[in-house]
């Protein structure tokens, strides 16, 4: 980790994710789609189904949020990160799709680290508590698809400096790992 914030841009390609290792600072500008439990839920059942889904997943970053109603001026309010893990029993069926990235809260388990180095994507995590803060970052929100689930709708987000750090790579870096070991 070196602590420098890097500037990178979303969607994702495969060289951009070959780049990032554990520990890495960015500070994310382009396109988000966000997904919480209901959304996930909804995806694989269309992917069971053979349906069409409402948007183009190759090379997308979701980030996991709920966000809330828009102030006056604003495009969406409070958008901080919820518990990844709940995302786990989905991660399979996203990253077929060609998902790249995830964005959450806390630690992923083993499985799902063992599919993003299969799938070539990346986990990042950015600062709980802040959703007021991350929420300033969004310059654009629109719903694409399962508007009746309200915050857990699925957004798309135009973001600009959005903060992250780099969780779990594809090499098998694990930053919470890393700091545990580190602690002894």
């Amino acid at each position: 980790m070196t602590g420098e914030w890097r500037k990178i841009t979303a969607p994702l390609g495969d060289g951009d994710v070959e780049a990032i290792r554990s520990g890495d600072l960015f500070l994310l500008s382009g396109t988000l789609y966000t997904a919480r439990d209901k959304a996930h839920e909804r995806i694989s059942g269309i992917v069971r189904s053979g349906g069409e889904m409402p948007f183009d997943a190759r090379g997308q970053i979701i980030y996991y949020t709920g966000p809330s109603p828009a102030p006056p001026g604003r495009p969406i309010g409070s958008a901080g990160p919820t518990t990844s893990y709940r995302m786990d029993p989905f991660t399979g069926v996203m990253l077929g799709l060609g998902v790249k990235g995830m964005i959450g809260k806390g630690g992923r388990d083993e499985k799902t680290r063992r599919l993003l180095a299969e799938f070539r994507a990346v986990y990042f995590s950015t600062f709980a508590g802040a959703g007021a803060y991350l929420g300033k970052r969004i310059r654009e929100a629109s719903v694409v698809a399962f508007e009746d689930l309200g915050p857990e709708a699925v957004y798309r987000l135009a973001v600009e400096d959005f903060p992250l750090i780099a969780i779990n790579d594809i090499y098998g870096g694990d930053l919470y790992e890393s700091a545990l070991r580190k602690r002894g």
